[in-house]
């Protein structure tokens, strides 16, 4: 499963900047990657996990703004079609995670 968490925030004042970075911070800290400048993305093994990954970015959502979460299945995720300019570019091949109990 992939996450892929989307958002627009302000960044007109001194706060809003923290804000924003802030949440980015908590992202990157949750072990998601940026996609695109705001789209990070995070592949989890099941459910359950994505779940919990949910729940922690509801948890840091700033106050202003606005934040999409969408969740993918791995074959979902292979299909997407990624280009640079008008050059295609093949999609990251999702990264082998270990778990320790």
């Amino acid at each position: 499963m992939w996450i892929f968490v989307l958002f627009d925030l302000p960044t007109d004042s001194k706060t809003e900047r923290k804000a924003a970075a802030r949440f980015r911070k908590e992202l990157l800290k949750d072990g998601f990657t940026m996609f695109q400048f705001s789209i990070y993305i995070r592949n989890c093994p099941s459910r359950e996990n994505l779940n919990v990954h949910i729940q922690r970015v509801k948890k840091n959502l700033p106050r202003y703004g606005k934040v999409g979460i969408i969740s993918l299945t791995d074959k979902q995720f292979e299909r997407i079609e990624l280009f640079h300019a008008t050059k295609k570019v093949e999609v990251p091949l999702p990264v082998q995670q270990l778990e320790m109990f």
